[in-house]
């Protein structure tokens, strides 16, 4: 359907873009979510921030006014009557706003705003705007910039960029080059040396950088006014409407490593045309509203100046607090990070070149009951357009979507569902073996408003569920590959399952949830390719559960692929279960096993001390959740003495009761 109609499938070409249309808003990306459990402190201690910011303003602010009307006073006054108007602009006195457009910016990870300037600590702090909702070409970007220290290396002072950075320039600081400013840019493809002298006195006097791109691909850099080293041209980016936004102290998202910027911006500028050098003259030739702390506290009176130091030591400790509380309860989750969409076109055979007509935001009419129409604008918002497509596939009248999931929960308890072709209920797919009680099931599930939970209770306190394995002839005559269930189908445990239960029996499972996975590979990146070399180490990090491991293609383990673990570059709705003689030998000679053989050994011996008897019991149990018989734990104790307690947890982990589900 994305290149054309077809005769055999119902979603036409139109349709398919419609869909399209109203998930193009989503890009994925990390995203900051606050964790609840330090968040009352954190607002406690920002209260009291607050406040103490509050008074100090107070006083700087009328000393910052004397000191301003005494410079607007002064016969020097600049001729303000030639500078360029910019699109956006950011004054950082007293909030982040945008004192021309739309363009308001929030402050992010202890950004904050301090005697006329942008405070920025090169860790964690940066500011975001909105999104910029008009194209942009032709492009200056502009900032007065007092850095914290020459060393620094990559971080940027504005950039425009993508959401989530993937595309950005930037004016960015000493990346490539020590000292020196720079034309940053995604992959360096827009990024070429300006050949300038090193930056010398941007940590004692605000520094004024603009950086010009023309359409012609020309990219000019100019400090204080006067052209930068030289010009260069290289590729020229364009950024479409809903598609791109503006961050300080931050060369592109997401943040971290060395992108971050230590200093203070004291004003920023965006500009929609490339300005000539005339004009970045006369905008540098502005005079700054930075006042240096020093002049600030030499024109208090006493009074002020002694209530001013005693609020800044107060609030010295409760930053750290505050900062240290911000590092603690912020964390990143890869989650969607919305943007406006754009118009989307019918892309005539699959091309991103060749566009048909523009399409709106729309479900597919093939699925009965529901109408294929969201009644949305081209031009509608991501969040709108996900909530549409959302409550289009949920509609009560999409029966489609719940017999699916039915299906599903089916087929995960009981090894193969109601239809056998879980992903496809067309015209390829499986017939239902119940239809009634599927739709009986699906009825169920509706009306408990979708929730798995209740899904799950039903089915699992049911008597199909309950029975046991054991065969009868009368079955096996009827039935014999157990379609109607009147039996359990004994199955082997999928290969994660195998893996995560020598882990539990060993007593070495990491029961840490969430957050990133674990590489149990080294990384070896070749020209521009990456190779995967698997790692054999006996660490806690990496006996977390299986769910939770990176697995890469060409970084398959062993164990897993032996137990028939899917290709991860391949969708498996369902698992092919197969038995070989390689799983038997995996079970007793592959490192892993022997290792986790020992560590159950330890284990056992620790809780029952070195009485053979009661090692062979706790063996028994841990392993096949059931004591030996007689004869079990008779050979069993004679394992034991002849080649210890491991060469006993290497065989059970051998036995069919320990990988088969009955």
């Amino acid at each position: 359907a994305r290149c054309h109609d077809h005769k055999f499938d119902p979603i036409p070409t139109t349709e398919y873009y419609r869909v399209v249309a109203a998930l193009d808003g989503v890009n994925h990306g990390e995203r900051e979510v606050a964790d609840s459990s330090v968040a009352e402190e954190f607002a406690v201690v920002s209260k009291r921030v607050s406040a103490l910011e509050s008074q100090l303003r107070g006083i700087e602010t009328t000393v910052r006014n004397k000191i301003l009307k005494k410079r607007e006073e002064s016969p020097t006054k600049n001729d303000r009557s030639n500078r360029p108007r910019p699109f956006a602009e950011w004054h950082f006195d007293d909030n982040l706003r945008d004192a021309i457009g739309k363009l308001h910016g929030r402050a992010i990870g202890g950004a904050r705003l301090e005697n006329g300037a942008l405070v920025l600590d090169g860790k964690t702090a940066y500011v975001q705007t909105s999104t910029l909702n008009t194209p942009l070409a032709e492009k200056t970007l502009e900032a007065w910039i007092l850095l914290d220290n020459l060393t620094q290396r990559g971080g940027g002072a504005i950039s425009i960029q993508t959401p989530g950075g993937q595309v950005f320039d930037s004016i960015v600081f000493g990346e490539r080059e020590p000292g020196q400013w720079m034309a940053g840019s995604n992959g360096f493809v827009r990024t070429q040396s300006f050949s300038a002298p090193q930056e010398s006195r941007a940590t004692t006097t605000p520094v004024h950088f603009a950086i010009t791109y023309q359409a012609d691909g020309t990219i000019t850099g100019y400090r204080d006014g006067l052209l930068y080293g030289k010009p260069y041209k290289t590729g020229f980016q364009r950024y479409a409407p809903g598609k791109s936004e503006i961050v300080f102290g931050l060369r592109h998202g997401p943040a971290g490593s060395n992108k971050m910027l230590s200093a203070r911006i004291l004003e920023a500028r965006l500009y929609d045309r490339a300005l000539s050098p005339a004009a970045v003259a006369a905008s540098a030739d502005k005079p700054s509203s930075f006042i240096p702390s020093r002049e600030l506290l030499a024109a208090m009176n006493p009074a002020q100046r002694k209530k001013h130091a005693a609020l800044k030591s107060q609030l010295a400790p409760l930053l750290a607090q505050q900062q240290s509380l911000n590092q603690k309860s912020r964390s990143k989750v890869y989650t969607v990070t919305p943007r406006q969409p754009s118009e989307m076109k019918v892309h005539i055979r699959g091309s991103v070149t060749n566009y048909g007509p523009v399409v709106k935001p729309g479900g597919i009419a093939a699925v009965p009951g529901l109408s294929a129409e969201f009644q949305l604008a081209s031009n509608s918002g991501d969040a709108e357009r996900r909530k549409r497509l959302a409550n289009w596939i949920t509609s009560p009248g999409n029966a489609l979507f719940s017999r699916v999931i039915v299906n599903r929960v089916w087929h995960y308890h009981f090894g193969q569902g109601f239809v056998t072709t879980p992903s496809d209920f067309g015209f390829n797919g499986g017939k239902p073996s119940h239809p009634r009680l599927l739709e009986w099931l699906t009825s169920r599930f509706v009306r408990d408003k979708f929730k798995l939970k209740s899904l799950h209770r039903r089915i699992l306190l049911s008597s199909t569920y309950r029975q046991g394995s054991k065969s009868n002839p009368d079955g096996l005559a009827i039935d014999s590959g157990n379609r109607l269930l009147w039996r359990v189908t004994p199955r082997r445990a999928e290969a994660e399952v195998v893996r995560d239960s020598i882990l539990v029996v060993a007593g070495q499972l990491n029961p840490q949830r969430g957050g990133p996975g674990f590489e149990d590979v080294s990384i070896i990146p070749n020209n521009g390719t990456n190779y995967y070399q698997p790692i054999d180490r006996d660490a806690p990090a990496l006996h977390r559960r299986t769910v939770y491991r990176f697995t890469p293609r060409g970084g398959r383990t062993a164990i897993l692929d032996t137990f028939d673990c899917p290709d991860p570059s391949t969708a498996a709705p369902t698992q092919n279960v197969t038995t070989t003689p390689l799983q038997a030998l995996s079970l007793l000679n592959n490192p892993f096993i022997l290792r986790m053989a020992t560590r159950m050994a330890q284990r056992i011996t620790r809780e029952t001390g070195n009485d053979v008897g009661q090692q062979v019991t706790r063996a028994w149990q841990l392993a096949i959740q059931r004591a030996p018989n007689n004869r079990e734990h008779r050979l069993s104790a004679e394992l034991v003495q002849k080649h210890g307690l491991a060469a006993l947890c290497r065989g059970l982990f051998n036995v069919n009761d320990f990988v088969i589900i009955e």
